[in-house]
């Protein structure tokens, strides 16, 4: 910490008893617990302003001292069986411990490939977990300045499914647009492009039904829009709209039937071996 910032601190707390530790600066003190400039390490951010260095650690230096306040109060009114949590930070280590291995476990023996056909397969059994809860589309649109005189290019090359008409358009936006989005294949939430298009609708449905090739303009801008396909809500959602879904579903099922597994494993080799007795 920027020795300034401690030199402004130390001057604006409490002058008894700066060196409890040798060579270490007292920052605060409650009862018989001292708060050390070591222990403010990590508090402020490397580059925060002076300003904000004072702020953020007079904060910290508060609430250590209202920390320390409550714990002494609470020493001083609860019985040593209300303190004993010996069996609740052994509960708490075995948790952890557990959680350590398994995670080191998943990470050595997970096998992450999900290929297309598992992923089509858990799909087609399972469409009635993949209703959509809100519409979306594929969709390209092209955003550019009013008076651009790409316009009327971009919009013919828009409305090309040629694949030296689709480089073109790519080639185009990119000089020209101010934002684009050209990737016909994905699916996006409606209300997403609603976001970068100015589309006023009241009813997204009927709308979905009836536009396919738009063109928009506002004060500064015209917007050329292609709608390829959309799905409307509670409607079976799309398979490459829930791929990676699928896979982290997939991903999950593995892992808990490995955790499983090595469970049941080292439960039978500790049963053959007799290492433990069920009384």
């Amino acid at each position: 910490m920027n020795r300034t910032l401690i030199l402004l601190l130390i001057f604006a707390t409490s002058c008894s008893g700066f060196f409890k530790k040798k060579n270490e600066r007292v920052l605060a003190r409650v009862y018989d617990d001292y708060l050390y400039e070591s222990e403010l390490k990590g508090v402020v951010a490397p580059g925060t302003l002076v300003k904000d260095s004072l702020i953020i650690t007079r904060s910290f230096i508060d609430s250590w001292v209202r920390q320390r306040l409550i714990i002494q109060q609470a020493e001083k009114n609860l019985t040593s069986s209300q303190m004993d949590f010996t069996r609740q930070l052994e509960n708490y280590k075995n948790s952890l411990t557990i959680y350590a291995y398994e995670n080191e476990l998943v990470r050595q023996k997970l096998d992450t490939l999900v290929t297309d056909e598992e992923t089509q397969n858990y799909y087609d059994a399972n469409q009635q977990n993949f209703l959509l809860k809100d519409n979306i589309v594929q969709v390209q649109y092209v955003k550019l300045p009013l008076k651009s005189a790409a316009s009327k290019q971009i919009k013919k090359l828009l409305n090309s499914d040629d694949a030296d008409d689709k480089n073109k358009l790519a080639e185009l936006c990119e000089k020209n647009a101010s934002d684009y989005f050209l990737d016909s294949e994905n699916w996006l939430l409606f209300n997403d492009v609603l976001k970068q298009i100015p589309i006023k609708t009241y009813n997204q449905e009927d709308f979905l039904k009836n536009h396919r090739d738009l063109e928009y303009q506002d004060s500064m801008y015209v917007y050329l829009v292609r709608f390829k396909d959309f799905k409307i809500k509670e409607g079976v959602s799309p398979l490459n709209f829930e791929k990676q879904r699928i896979r982290d579903i997939i991903l999950n099922k593995r892992k808990i039937e490995l955790i499983k597994r090595m469970q049941d494993d080292l439960f039978s080799k500790a049963q053959k071996k007799n290492v433990f007795e069920i009384y």
